[in-house]
């Protein structure tokens, strides 16, 4: 899952200077070191990392360099491949408007899947900033005290704002704390109502 082979690639400081370039830096699923080549290719990355559909994804795969040689493609390599659930790998390029359908066809004819994802489909909504807001945060962890007091709350309330979830920490900064839990999918929010607020609900997530 989540081919990954750096040799002949990108030096590992090549890599560390690119994923520095593009914010924010943090990510949750994410299998390999992060690699972004553009501002929208990491924005992409947002949004792979707060899909409750994905499992996990990778920077830069190589499993499409056949199929681009094939068609002497001059582009760059896919940005990522995304894992789902049901063990369904997906290519994904981040283009600003239209990508070249003949890349799609070569993978298709190798049995691969893959998208040209357009910016509008990227940056439309809330989900996004939210997104951004959260991975701020993707480098800490929720403590078990805050962990339990706050999910023992929202099973017994069924739900909770966020200004009353900050209330609960003890242990941590409140919005690392909620933003941690929401990123790892303990609890969830509605990303894509509004921008996160201080009456946006928040729930367990499943349920």
């Amino acid at each position: 899952m989540n081919p990954y082979n750096a040799k002949g690639r990108a030096t590992r400081g090549a890599v560390c200077l690119a994923s520095e370039r593009f914010k924010p830096f943090g990510t949750v699923r994410c299998s390999n070191p992060p690699f972004f080549r553009c501002q929208l290719a990491r924005d992409l990355g947002c949004i792979l990392d707060v899909d409750d559909d994905v499992v996990a994804w990778c920077c830069r795969p190589h499993g499409m360099d056949a199929a681009l040689d094939e068609i002497e493609w001059q582009g760059p390599p896919p940005d990522f491949m995304v894992t789902y659930p049901n063990g369904k790998e997906l290519y994904l390029h981040a283009v600003e408007d239209v990508g070249d359908p003949e890349v799609t066809e070569a993978a298709a004819c190798r049995k691969l899947w893959h998208r040209f994802v357009k910016a509008t489909d990227i940056r439309v909504g809330y989900r996004l900033q939210n997104a951004r807001d959260l991975l701020r945060y993707a480098a800490y962890q929720t403590p078990l005290g805050d962990r339990i007091r706050l999910l023992a709350a929202l099973e017994h309330e069924g739900s909770a704002t966020v200004a009353e979830c900050l209330s609960i920490f003890r242990e941590v900064s409140p919005i690392a704390g909620l933003s941690s839990l929401i990123l790892n999918r303990v609890v969830t929010v509605d990303l894509d109502a509004e921008l996160i607020a201080p009456h946006t609900p928040v729930r367990v997530f499943g349920i």
